[in-house]
């Protein structure tokens, strides 16, 4: 199925000829059976085929299973028995083996789909960032792209302000509510559109707010851009960092809110993994500088290497996983963000064993 573009698999009804003829209970189906066929699908297939869809159908005595195999890029899909191994493809009702031609063609086509998904991360990070000035204050741009986009029906202005609503909600699950969320810094209430999306627009406009401003969008393929102003914050009253200072926990805010953004928007818009990537845009000659917090929580950054240049940070997540697991997505990003600089602990974001579960 994942070798043919996706499809169903139903268990519990009977047929002759290829036809339907009736129903037939599959018999003892729980949580345990659900998480060996999710099993299989990861560990007796390579790559893997993530993000199944189970349902259970009807009233146990007369209950039918349905699976739904989502389309993959990652084709094709194989299956390894000792020393050998086959790329099975499913013809009308009956399963074949790829021909070495058919294999040559998934592995090209898999290839240039690669190809494309790092066109469209290119495209959106230099969308997201355009117009803004990186010279004053370092900007941290993130973008997220769904691998096989769900074209239904557009997301309304209801719903968008549904989807920025809870993940606002959802980014302060992640954290201990401290720092400055981006999320808090644009208008919730009031979108815009703007060519084949919608934008929350800035509301961090004043001489005295202007160190914390940001900018979201949500495409209608369900797309995420989010930029923050990450640098230049303010130290208190009075002071503000240098526009090269960048607080870590300025970093891991701005990456809970975006991941929030991930998975709310993806529940909305029925995707389900997305490729992302994350930069901070600094255009001064003087280095960026990570700071972070001492034991008594004066900031400070004599770990802090200096940056010349930030590694943009490219990963592919599940984005409707498991709570766990997308927690974990969570503080992964956030690390590789502040690693870069010399910081090796996260300030702001929940630690996988923490008793606060996601919203």
């Amino acid at each position: 199925m994942a070798n043919s573009g996706g499809g169903l698999i139903v268990y519990g009804v009977r047929e002759s000829q290829k036809a339907a003829t009736e129903r037939v209970d599959v018999g003892e189906f729980d949580e345990a059976y659900e998480r060996s066929l999710r099993s299989a699908a990861i560990t007796g297939i390579s790559p893997p085929v993530f993000g199944l869809h189970i349902f259970r159908v009807g009233a146990k005595g007369n209950q039918a299973v349905v699976i739904e195999v989502p389309a993959s890029i990652d084709g094709p899909h194989l299956i390894y028995r000792n020393d050998y191994f086959g790329a099975p493809v499913r013809n009308d009702s009956d399963t074949v083996w790829m021909k070495e031609r058919q294999i040559e063609a998934m592995y090209r086509a898999r290839f240039e789909e690669r190809r494309h998904t790092t066109e469209a991360l290119d495209a959106l990070f230099t969308d997201a960032s355009g117009g803004l000035n990186s010279g004053e204050r370092a900007l941290l741009i993130a973008v997220a792209h769904p691998r096989i986009p769900r074209f239904g029906a557009r997301l309304t202005r209801d719903g968008i302000k549904d989807v920025l609503s809870k993940a606002r909600d959802l980014a302060l699950s992640f954290t201990n509510h401290g720092g400055i969320h981006p999320l808090n810094n644009v208008d919730l209430q009031s979108f815009r559109p703007g060519l084949r999306r919608w934008v929350a627009v800035n509301i961090a406009t004043s001489e005295s707010t202007v160190w914390k401003a940001s900018w979201v969008s949500i495409h209608h393929d369900g797309s995420v851009t989010l930029a923050a102003t990450v640098g230049g914050h303010r130290m208190d009253r009075d002071r503000y960092f240098g526009g090269w200072q960048v607080e870590s926990a300025a970093i891991e805010c701005a990456i809970a809110d975006f991941m929030g953004l991930i998975r709310t928007t993806a529940e909305a818009a029925g995707n389900d993994d997305y490729d992302v990537r994350v930069g901070i845009d600094w255009s001064r000659e003087q280095p960026l500088r990570i700071l972070t917090r001492d034991i008594g929580g004066f900031i400070y950054d004599g770990v802090s290497t200096p940056l010349h240049r930030f590694t943009p940070i490219d990963t592919t997540l599940n984005a409707i996983g498991p709570d766990s697991d997308y927690l974990g997505h969570v503080r992964d990003l956030a690390l590789d963000c502040v690693n870069q600089g010399g910081v090796s602990n996260l300030l702001v974001i929940q630690p996988p064993d923490s008793d606060d579960q996601i919203a």
